[in-house]
């Protein structure tokens, strides 16, 4: 078996719909299913940096991506107050003739990704849950579907069922921290991410999305907000925002709808072990997930993508092509995940980072994180 013929991906997001783009480009007959109801319907937004668009010129949607988001090569360090830190040139993960770094709305991503995935003939079904598979590669859906695939690739998120109906029981572990997230109309001031590390939040930033859009974040102690309704919960991020100054003073006047508001907790998990059972395999959130202090989540999903179907297609074993996906990608989404929690916990705990040079190596953390994923995944 040279590569699969047929393919179940499980999951409309930037993992699943990568995969199945590239397996459909190559000739191989893909279906993917997705639960929501449609692809890509809600989200703020998402900050992309070079290593993912990368990927996203393989994929054949860059020019789209570009189109629709908003690119920039620096970023900016602020005081509570609005001040201005520094201003550092960012890291052209991607290579030089691609952007540092691309802010774009969440939906919008998913639905161009989606529109590829039809374009290469991928067969896409939503509203459609996974109620059953084998590590045979044998599949039951929520619409009556029964079949058997050369390969099913679990692509379905945090909470992936295929990672549980395949017995790998780790799960995302919270990290104490909860991240308000807002998405809203875009001061002519911002040009590129701002951070602000301490005063009332650990993190206050923002992205610019759009030539009219962008999202800002606080990042909190994680507490159950569970019980908040919409005006609760935009009322509790204007209050924290209101402790900021400079852009944020626009931003905070900009957040009117309650809709536009979400609350999220920071996780992290890796799986340690084969990604794989038998004919099933998992990739993106499934397989790792890490908070977003490095906005490397969407990254490490298309990467996952490009590397598995790299093995897929240039492999003479099913087996061996999937235990190399996992040796490429574990070590790499490893490292990633590892110091996103890093810088994570050093700002939870207000202590330097266990390695040499302490609070002082927050850069050089960065720095490495940057240089490796400058490297072909």
């Amino acid at each position: 078996m040279t590569s699969p013929e047929h393919v179940l991906v499980v999951g409309g997001g930037a993992a699943g719909t990568a995969t199945a783009i590239l397996l459909a480009g190559a000739g191989v007959s893909v279906d993917l299913v997705e639960a929501s109801p449609e692809i890509g319907a809600s989200g703020s937004g998402i900050t992309l940096q070079g290593n993912a668009l990368r990927v996203f010129r393989d994929l054949g949607v860059l020019d789209d991506v570009l189109a629709a988001g908003y690119a920039f090569d620096e970023v900016g360090l602020r005081t509570p107050d609005g001040g201005v830190l520094a201003v550092i040139p960012d890291a052209r993960t991607g290579g030089p003739d691609l952007p540092a770094t691309v802010g774009m709305p969440r939906g919008e991503m998913a639905r161009l990704l989606a529109v590829r995935a039809a374009e290469v003939g991928v067969k896409v079904r939503t509203g459609v849950r996974l109620e059953g598979v084998t590590e045979a590669g044998e599949v039951a859906c929520s619409d009556g579907t029964r079949d058997t695939y050369d390969l099913v690739v679990g692509a379905d998120g945090l909470n992936s069922v295929v990672r549980a109906a395949i017995g790998i029981d780790t799960r995302p572990e919270p990290l104490g921290m909860g991240i308000w997230r807002v998405f809203t109309t875009r001061p002519a001031s911002i040009t590129r991410t701002d951070l602000t590390y301490g005063g009332a939040a650990y993190i206050a930033g923002y992205c610019p999305t759009g030539d009219d859009s962008i999202y800002a974040y606080l990042v909190e102690d994680a507490a159950d907000r569970t019980g908040l309704s919409p005006d609760e919960q935009l009322a509790t991020m204007r209050e924290l925002a209101g402790h900021y100054g400079g852009p944020w003073t626009e931003i905070r006047e900009r957040m009117t709808d309650p809709s536009r508001v979400n609350y999220t907790w920071f996780t992290h998990h890796l799986v340690d072990g084969p990604w794989h059972r038998g004919r099933v395999v998992l990739a993106g959130d499934a397989a790792h997930s890490c908070p977003p202090t490095l906005a490397q989540g969407a990254a490490m999903a298309l990467e996952d993508a490009a590397v598995l179907v790299e093995e897929l297609l240039g492999g003479d074993d099913l087996d061996a092509a999937l235990t190399a996906y996992t040796t490429r990608r574990r070590e790499r989404a490893g490292t990633v995940v590892a110091g996103s929690v890093q810088l994570a916990r050093w700002l939870l705990d207000h202590e330097p980072p266990p390695q040499a040079g302490g609070a002082a190596d927050v850069p050089g953390l960065m720095a490495r994180t940057s240089a490796l994923l400058a490297q072909r995944p």
